[in-house]
């Protein structure tokens, strides 16, 4: 079985994500279960109502699980097999505070020495403290793993300490948590971030103590580093993936993105059924990847070209067709659905507002000003007047015709304003494009 295990503790980030969807599309590939796990260990940091979020948005990319579990349902059996493996020994309580390990570490940085926990502390200050955690022992060999992205990793028996898998109030840490629930559902290959190299390690010596000698496979995914080449933080807007969604980016090209960064894929646009047929996990470069807005914002294009005009209309509020085929004519222009709803919104505002708002950006009612406005109106009643006779077969060419010779304006003096009536804008498409999706609405359109 594979698994997706991200935490109750904040937004999805696009790292999450992007392990998510991998882990999906290697469970698919292998015919494998799908098993989506809220690690709630965190009992002080956890959020209500996170668990439901990250259920949504997993739903809203396409990815379904086969099984739902919570970490924290799991306690009792975490605590029975700590209790096994300080019976076997490789575990011990220990009692030190955590003022006589902060003593410890300033020593160690004061002596500009790596702190290292000793195993002789444990009962130092066992009179102090009625509450001890439960460590488990360091190893004495090296150890290491193969991962299908990065290679052999080994770590010396220096690099870990005897580690905390008891907290003082019982509750598992992450690692014993992580590594005792991999085993009870058997999964077999995990995909993760590349912030979790150190704790793998130490998750093989729980299943080695605890006689699981079932073969894991791992692959940590590279971070991703924002524009100016740093780690993506909080602080990066494009890290979350509800900032995305919010500016207009679809999930299918937001999952195509993911894929494709820092990856080797055999094309560039896709869905998240077609990766499945080439998808390799093996190519994902070693090195981090780089979030570009700008490929994310091409994708997005690219699948809005691939929605059936039905589909786009209703994303943008819309539920005539043609709505659809009108806003693939802005695409050259516009990549997110904000931008085009945008777009298409000013088409049908009243032009009345839109010319207030025109004057008022300006600040100053100077004689092109005025002039402009006086086009607007002119050509406005002259196209109501039009209007009264039916205009929805009627082609560009006479429309315009018709409309110059009616208001008695030519060239900028026309077309200017015939644009801002017709679109809200200055700048768009050819209108001669536009024009036959256009015709069907022009009473709604050109209204005051």
């Amino acid at each position: 079985m594979l698994r997706f295990a991200p935490s109750p503790t904040g937004d999805m980030h696009t790292g999450n994500l992007r392990a998510a969807v991998f882990n999906y599309i290697l469970a698919k590939q292998r015919n494998e279960k799908f098993l989506l796990r809220i690690e709630d260990t965190d009992t002080a940091r956890n959020i209500e109502g996170k668990d439901k979020d990250i259920m949504f948005l997993l739903n809203l990319f396409g990815i379904t699980w086969d099984n739902l579990v919570y970490q924290s349902h799991n306690f009792p059996r975490h605590r029975q097999l700590a209790e096994y493996l300080i019976q076997k020994g490789d575990a011990f309580y220990c009692y030190c505070t955590k003022e006589f390990l902060d003593q410890k570490r300033e020593l160690a940085k004061a002596n500009h020495q790596a702190f290292r926990y000793d195993d002789d502390w444990a009962e130092l200050e066992k009179d102090k403290n009625p509450h001890p955690v439960v460590r488990l022992r360091a190893p004495k060999e090296q150890m290491g793993f193969h991962d299908a992205i990065k290679g052999d990793i080994t770590f010396a028996p220096s690099e870990i300490d005897s580690f905390i898998i008891l907290k003082e109030d019982g509750i598992p840490t992450y690692n014993f948590a992580c590594a005792v629930d991999d085993m009870l559902y058997d999964i077999d290959f995990i995909v993760r971030g590349e912030d979790h190299v150190s704790n793998t390690p130490k998750q093989i010596l729980i299943h080695q103590c605890l006689n699981y000698d079932k073969a894991m496979q791992f692959a940590h995914l590279p971070i991703i580093l924002n524009e100016e080449g740093k780690k993506m933080s909080k602080r990066d807007n494009a890290s979350s993936v509800q900032w995305l969604l919010d500016c207009g980016f679809l999930p299918q090209a937001i999952v195509n993105y993911l894929v494709l960064m820092g990856n080797k894929t055999p094309c560039e646009v896709f869905t998240l059924k077609e990766c499945m047929e080439w998808f390799d996990i093996t190519k994902i470069a070693k090195a981090p990847a780089r979030f570009d807005i700008d490929k994310l914002k091409f994708l997005n294009r690219e699948h809005f070209k691939r929605l059936n005009e039905q589909d786009l209309a209703v994303l943008l509020g819309y539920k005539d067709s043609a709505i659809g085929a009108l806003a693939k004519l802005y695409l050259q222009e516009a990549s997110t659905l904000n931008e085009i709803r945008e777009k298409v919104d000013l088409i049908f505002a009243k032009k009345s507002l839109l010319l207030a708002q025109y004057k008022e950006s300006a600040k100053t009612e100077n004689a092109e000003i005025l002039e402009f406005e006086s086009q607007v109106k002119t050509l406005q009643d002259t196209l109501l007047t039009m209007l009264n006779q039916d205009c929805s077969k009627t082609e560009f060419d006479t429309f315009k015709s018709n409309a110059m010779q009616n208001s008695g304006l030519k060239g900028k003096a026309f077309f200017k304003p015939l644009r801002f009536l017709l679109t809200g804008l200055a700048h768009g498409p050819e209108l001669s494009d536009l024009f036959p999706i256009l015709r069907l609405y022009l009473k709604d359109i050109v209204r005051n």
